[in-house]
């Protein structure tokens, strides 16, 4: 079987293919044109967020047998097309799982204790104490919206913290254990102090952060956002942050970010940005709460795995 691989991978996926029998081009930089004029060479691509797979990109794969994510999203992937044309979807979200977790934690962390603003003014000189005063995770109780791989993780970094546990997932029942109470998103709006998304980006989920979902709390929630950007409508989230119907946001992820997420497209968003980039309520990292260099190496070797297993001699 001879496999495509657009875009950069730690090097393990590549060797652990090869050592197993694959016939493996690492093709970098290719032009969408160029991916579609060559495609028809091969039975597997692998990609990340860069190229959209659409109709055109699998009408030229002709011959593709899987289509394998290097991630969890699978957004940039015309799903329904590639099962009708019967290509396997791989994705690799056990990779990354950890990395989120504990950069939603840290992110948290830092907000809660002030650290960004805390650092910034020590170097300067200005030594503020009761001000800069932390806020404890226990005795707290955060809501997690999304029960699979980063949610379930998120919840076992939080187990030590002594807080109460939510979580919820429209798919899933049956999951609470030691580290987590199952709930309804009716309870997480009745008693979070704390929200943090883990959901995938769909129809169903664009913009499920808005106005009225803010508004629904009982308390003024922190909102951390590990996920993707355009789940939370960001105009809303600025009027509440302006408003003081949400107490502070961690965004690793906006809705102006390009598809590859390499890059930002503020447009009609700069004002928006403008304020959340100034606001001490805020905490901003781009797009990073995946890679890790040991998430690096696991999302290859996860990726090979699954390929191996699915369709290794």
């Amino acid at each position: 079987m001879r496999i495509l691989i657009l875009h950069q991978s730690h090097p393990i996926l590549v060797e652990t293919l090869i050592k197993h029998g694959f016939e493996v081009d690492y093709r970098l930089g290719l032009s969408r044109s160029e991916v579609i004029q060559i495609l028809p060479q091969y039975q597997g691509l692998v990609v990340r967020s860069a190229l959209a797979v659409d109709v055109p990109i699998l009408k030229a794969g002709s011959n593709l047998k899987f289509i394998a994510r290097m991630g969890s999203g699978m957004e940039n992937i015309d799903q329904d097309e590639a099962k009708k044309r019967n290509i396997t979807l791989i994705n690799t979200p056990e990779g990354n799982r950890n990395a989120v977790a504990e950069h939603a934690l840290g992110m948290l962390l830092s907000l809660l204790n002030n650290l960004k603003r805390a650092d910034d003014e020590v170097r300067k000189g200005i030594w503020k104490r009761e001000p800069n005063w932390g806020t404890e995770i226990e005795g707290s109780t955060i809501g997690i919206i999304g029960f699979g791989n980063t949610g379930s993780s998120f919840a076992k970094k939080l187990y030590g913290f002594d807080a109460q546990i939510l979580a919820y997932d429209k798919y899933k029942t049956g999951f609470g254990n030691q580290f987590v109470q199952e709930s309804s998103l009716e309870e997480i709006f009745e008693k979070a102090h704390i929200l943090s998304l883990h959901i995938p980006l769909t129809e169903l989920t664009h913009h499920l952060v808005n106005s009225n979902f803010i508004k629904q709390f009982k308390h003024k929630i922190i909102l951390i956002n590990t996920s993707r950007g355009e789940i939370v409508k960001t105009s809303d989230l600025v009027s509440a942050l302006k408003n003081d119907d949400i107490k502070a946001a961690c965004l690793d992820v906006f809705e102006f970010e390009g598809m590859s997420f390499e890059q930002m497209d503020k447009g009609p968003f700069a004002s928006d940005f403008d304020f959340l980039a100034s606001s001490d309520k805020v905490l901003l990292s781009p797009h990073i709460a995946g890679w890790t260099h040991q998430s690096y190496y696991k999302l290859a070797q996860v990726a090979a795995n699954k390929i191996i297993d699915q369709f290794g001699k």
